[in-house]
């Protein structure tokens, strides 16, 4: 009995602190919706709900692979890059004889690959993440590069239409993806994740296999990046071997936002897509205020700044 209550004050300890600082994360994004509304009342129909999520969606991909990452102990550099390889594979392969599908099946098939890649070198070389996925990003971008050199391709009328068009098909592929996330965590991966990232001598001598972890992390994190691209394609009707670029440092925001931890095991998903949920209506609403283009980036570095400092302060604080 006394096992079983240990076992359970154990499983909601860590639970409080996954979720430590989300109720004051949902508060500001809950403002800043209302601040939205507000400016730009469209919103609250369903064309302007569809054209918002449409455009948060790729940042809340992104954000997701740069947080499971995080919550491991890692981080990449080349989701932005991964991103481009996805839009311009899609937009040279969906026209051509593989089809729909078959563009669809190589750009899944190149996130997965080149995640994997990484992930090895840096599991079993043990190399560190931030270098490897440098590497691997100006590597991403050049064979970008030369799959297409500048922008162009082609993606199918129909396919944009039923990703971008005006229904909310993104809103409901969010939802499908956080609930493919929720059903991961439950499997012993998922939660090998988790424990890797924390503790990961506690984790090997538990028994997970801290390094097959890591390297099935990176593999989803490429996913999710590449299928971001894809929709980036559809958005746009055509591929661009440099448009991911800014999602590098966006994911990162994002994900410290939600209170993601740089150290590992700090976290949650929700959290993560509700920070890019913030950064994404943040950028909206400056720009509908006036603010140049130069301030969201400054805002974006005070706000990573910001999001690092406070908590640790606070920790701080608190052992005082």
């Amino acid at each position: 009995m006394s096992g079983t209550v240990s076992s359970s004050n154990l499983y909601w300890a860590v639970q409080r602190r996954r979720n430590r600082g989300l109720g004051g994360l949902y508060v500001v994004v809950a403002v800043f919706l209302l601040l939205y509304a507000w400016l730009f009342p469209g919103i609250l129909s369903l064309g302007g709900f569809s054209k918002f999520t449409q455009n948060w969606f790729p940042l809340a991909l992104v954000t997701m692979a740069q947080a499971l990452l995080m919550l491991n102990g890692g981080i990449t550099l080349a989701v932005g890059p991964m991103v481009s390889l996805g839009a311009v594979i899609a937009a040279t392969t969906m026209g051509g004889p593989a089809g729909s599908v078959g563009g669809i099946l190589l750009v899944a098939l190149a996130g997965l690959a080149i995640g994997s890649l990484i992930g090895v070198i840096v599991a079993y070389l043990r190399l560190p993440a931030i270098i490897v996925t440098l590497a691997g990003s100006f590597i991403v971008t050049g064979v970008a590069l030369l799959i297409l050199p500048r922008p162009g391709g082609f993606v199918p009328s129909w396919f944009s239409e039923f990703l971008a068009g005006d229904g909310p098909t993104a809103f409901i592929l969010l939802l499908i993806v956080l609930i493919a996330w929720k059903l991961f965590l439950a499997t012993p991966t998922g939660l090998g994740i988790y424990a890797a990232g924390d503790n990961p001598v506690g984790a090997y001598r538990s028994g997970v296999p801290v390094e097959r972890v890591k390297v099935i992390a990176f593999a989803i994190s490429g996913l999710l990046a590449v299928l971001a691209g894809l929709f980036v394609a559809a958005q746009t009707g055509s591929g661009d071997p440099v448009i991911g670029n800014p999602f590098t440092l966006n994911s990162i925001a994002g994900a410290v936002l939600g209170g993601v931890g740089f150290l590992g095991g700090k976290g949650t998903m929700r959290g993560a897509i509700c920070g890019s949920l913030l950064l994404s209506v943040m950028i909206n609403v400056m720009f509908f205020l006036g603010f140049p283009p130069v301030a969201q980036y400054v805002a974006q570095g005070l706000i990573i700044v910001g999001a690092v400092a406070i908590p640790e302060l606070s920790a701080r604080w608190r052992k005082k």
